[in-house]
């Protein structure tokens, strides 16, 4: 096993030869970093792939037809062992958006001749000098509503072109004090707990209480939106989430890491959920996997900050309503 420096320096290097590419080379570009048979996973309708050519055909050929002058605009880059694999395996996570000018449909959606800016979050696993295995998360339906076809009705909170960490901190290019890190993990592990034991508490401010600053801000996606402060996460995500949806089923991780004050995880699926009406205003569903992923910043000895990516459009889909097939007909 490599140190998380080499680990990074895989990383960056991959997201170096992505950014000189073109759609006619972007499958060679991917190929100088990655293993041959690499596992790819991608939001619906890219989901699993495997190998490099399979990966730019799916995703980034198509992208990169359709966005010109493409920026990666990171705000966030750590690594860490896996504490779902007790330590044996080595990640690097990064966020931010992929920002560029949007000249050409993409999956359907129209385009604008505009700045755009795509959510994305991605997590590598490194072994030696390669990426063998990769999640990458963007978020489809905010990039719908940047071009003005948003799908379905209004989400309970704010929509916005989410910023990065407040403390401006988080592109973590040399590695962080592993007693950081530690406090991090330890403290996610803590919040997964009470989530997964709510039960236990009288409100869910005291909940909330134990693991999160009352300023916490919820940047959660588009769909559901962002949030500010532990009541107004409640009242805009929580309490829908735990009202409307039932028979919630933890599915657990694939990765999970944490160096200095940042950490993440997703997993694949993190969790099943049967709509019970009304929640994104529509009806009642069928058990539907929902693919998540989380980034949090520690502040001190509570959580301060959280960017959210849910894989919608697969969620949505397996309840009967493909939202990208609509959008291509109108």
């Amino acid at each position: 096993m490599g140190t998380l420096q080499d680990a990074k320096r895989v990383a960056r290097a991959h997201h170096a030869a992505i950014k000189d590419a073109g759609p006619d080379d972007i499958a060679a570009a991917l190929a100088k970093n990655t293993a041959e048979n690499w596992h790819w996973r991608g939001v619906h309708p890219f989901h699993e792939q495997h190998g490099a050519t399979a990966v730019a055909e799916a995703f980034y050929k198509p992208f990169l037809q359709a966005f010109t002058r493409v920026q990666r605009r990171e705000d966030i880059f750590i690594a860490g062992l896996n504490d779902c694999d007790n330590q044996s395996s080595t990640w690097v996570g990064s966020m931010g958006h992929l920002m560029g000018l949007f000249d050409a449909p993409f999956l359907g959606i129209m385009p604008t001749s505009r700045i755009t800016m795509l959510r994305y979050a991605t997590f590598h696993r490194v072994e030696g000098s390669k990426i063998v295995e990769t999640a990458l998360f963007v978020d489809l339906l905010h990039l719908m509503m940047q071009a003005g076809q948003y799908p379905l009705p209004p989400q309970t909170a704010a929509h916005l072109v989410q910023p990065g960490p407040m403390t401006h901190d988080g592109l973590l290019y040399h590695d962080a004090d592993v007693a950081e890190g530690t406090k991090t993990l330890s403290l996610i592990n803590r919040m997964i707990s009470d989530i997964n034991g709510h039960e236990k508490y009288k409100t869910r401010q005291e909940e909330l209480a134990q693991c999160w600053h009352d300023d916490m801000i919820w940047w959660g996606p588009a769909g559901i939106g962002a949030t500010y402060t532990i009541d107004r996460y409640i009242d805009q995500h929580q309490s829908p989430f735990r009202t409307n949806l039932k028979d919630r089923i933890y599915n657990g991780h694939i990765c999970r890491i944490a160096e200095g004050d940042f950490g993440g995880f997703f997993g694949w699926a993190n969790l099943t959920v049967t709509n019970a009406g009304g929640y994104m205003g529509l009806p009642a569903g069928q058990p539907a996997d929902m693919r998540v992923v989380d980034i949090y910043r520690r502040d001190g000895d509570k959580l301060a900050e959280n960017w959210v990516f849910i894989d919608m459009l697969h969620w949505l889909n397996q309840q009967g309503l493909d939202v990208l097939a609509r959008s291509k007909a109108i």
